[in-house]
């Protein structure tokens, strides 16, 4: 019989009542293993009904009721990581490693949340006028939602949820279908923390689901990690219906690599980065910028790594990278690369022909590497989200960072050199929201914020850190006068001497 991931709203797993559900398969095998229920707009509002009744008490509970749940919750995810990294890599396919550092890297925005009562401190200005004080305060919003991605389906929603429900504000995340159990399963160690019914609710399902979240009156703000054609979407329907948004879009990173550069470095680097989570990650270095005449031995290092990952299942303790999310997703990347000659790339590694013994129906794609891809290529172009790295070669520092610059994207960047110089510069010339110097994936702890420049992000706020407690609260000034006990009113006697 096949399973069913149900919602959860109110504290409680609650059946799909619209009759729509979607499949969710072991991309290793490519079965369906999960049939998952589809919300209708009812469903939506049943969830943000909860989260909106539960914010009437939570929004007013103590920092220290918030963050001892937190705390529990944090202990409880530390206890029953392997058993999520298994969900995640039942439903996403990624090796274990990698489903494992997913969760540690959630749990650093969780311990970021226990902590929250340091972000939440106001200011206060006494005297500004004569017995005037002004002091500035944060408050929660009240109903957030999330919506995330495939790719991360435990980390994306604990850059989220932790820090919003810490700042007093309730949930309603809307997870993807394609490997929905890993956020039911932190539902319920919310729950079993001791987290108040309704203050965390999970919803299910697809666009119809994401229309409602992005125009009930009732949420106040949305969260987004996805593509750039969705996330200008999301940012255009739900700041037209007066809420607050960040919507995290896609990506196109590139690895600046010096003449001066450790190639032995920046090979292992650039493999690590562009094949680890299969690529399937919005930080993946997808194009490499080799300057100056390194670049056929760069290409020859880099080639030589690739070919010994070893690719199998994610269950497999040998595997160090696994399948892609959906057979329809593989043969997308692979389209890719089999048009890349006609675009005029040298391909190196062609990846499309791969296959696992004994798991011939999982959604299989090899290491693809190009090399001397034109800017005009679609290859280099689009997001791939998958296994293949582009090469390009720049005849100058300039050139390579103006290569970078001219991109639509501008998530993260990194440069490979010795030099400090060099590297400052870069820092500070590179079109991005975030940069590493001998870095590939500059991805910040998480008290410093997430986030991407130019078509990488919509909205105001990055995700996380501090502007993750600005986005989930907002400010209020509160002015006060108050006059001298001395000069209470004849006849009221407040122990104060009086000055006439």
């Amino acid at each position: 019989m096949t399973n069913i991931v149900n919602h959860w709203i109110g504290g409680k797993s609650v059946e799909g009542a619209s009759g729509t559900y979607g499949p969710v398969t072991d991309p290793a095998t490519g079965a369906v293993t999960t049939k998952v229920a589809f919300a209708s707009v009812e469903e939506v509002d049943a969830a943000v009904a909860a989260a909106r009744a539960a914010f009437a008490s939570w929004g007013q509970s103590s920092l220290a009721q918030r963050t001892q749940i937190l705390f529990r919750f944090r202990a409880l995810l530390d206890a029953h990581r392997d058993e999520i990294a298994a969900l995640i890599t039942a439903e996403h396919g990624k090796v274990r490693s990698d489903a494992l550092g997913e969760v540690a890297r959630g749990l650093e925005i969780v311990d970021l949340a226990c902590g929250i009562t340091v972000q939440l401190k106001g200011e206060l200005s006494t005297q500004v006028a004569s017995r005037v004080d002004v002091a500035a305060i944060r408050q929660p919003l009240g109903v957030v939602a999330g919506i995330t991605p495939f790719n991360f389906p435990a980390m994306v929603p604990m850059w989220m949820f932790p820090i919003a429900i810490a700042c007093g504000n309730t949930f309603v995340l809307k997870p993807s279908e394609k490997d929905p159990s890993a956020s039911v399963r932190l539902a319920e160690l919310l729950s079993e923390a001791g987290l108040p019914d309704g203050v965390f609710n999970v919803v299910h399902g697809d666009k119809v689901a994401v229309d409602r979240l992005l125009e009930h009156p009732d949420v106040k703000a949305v969260s987004f990690v996805g593509s750039t054609p969705i996330a200008r979407h999301i940012h255009t329907t739900a700041s037209a219906h007066g809420k607050r948004v960040q919507a995290l879009g896609g990506a196109k990173n590139h690895m600046l690599v010096l003449p001066d550069a450790d190639l032995d470095a920046a090979a292992d680097a650039a493999v690590s980065a562009a094949y680890g989570s299969a690529g399937e990650r919005c930080m993946a270095i997808s194009a490499v910028v080799a300057v100056g005449s390194i670049g056929d031995e760069l290409v020859e290092k880099i080639r030589e790594r690739a070919e010994k990952i070893k690719i199998g299942p994610g269950n497999d303790p040998a595997s160090e990278m696994g399948p892609l999310i959906t057979r329809a997703h593989r043969d997308k990347v692979a389209s890719y690369v089999r048009n890349a000659a006609a675009e005029g790339c040298e391909v190196v590694l062609d990846g499309t022909g791969f296959t696992v013994d004994g798991h011939e129906d999982g959604h299989w794609i090899g290491i693809s590497l190009l090399d001397r891809v034109p800017t005009t290529a679609k290859a280099y172009q689009d997001e791939i989200f998958g296994p293949v790295l582009c090469v390009l070669r720049a005849g100058t520092y300039e050139e390579g960072v103006a290569l970078i610059n001219a991109s639509p994207f501008g998530n993260g960047t990194a440069i490979f050199t010795r030099d400090g110089g060099a590297a400052r510069r870069f820092q500070l010339e590179a079109e991005a929201g975030m940069v590493g110097v001998n870095v590939p994936i500059p991805v910040p702890v998480g008290y410093h914020s997430f986030g991407g420049w130019k078509d990488s992000l919509f909205g105001d706020h990055h995700i996380y850190g501090n502007d993750g407690t600005h986005f989930y609260t907002r400010g209020k000034v509160v002015t006060t006068r108050w006059p001298d006990p001395a000069d209470a009113p004849a006849g009221v006697d407040l122990g104060f001497p009086r000055n006439h």
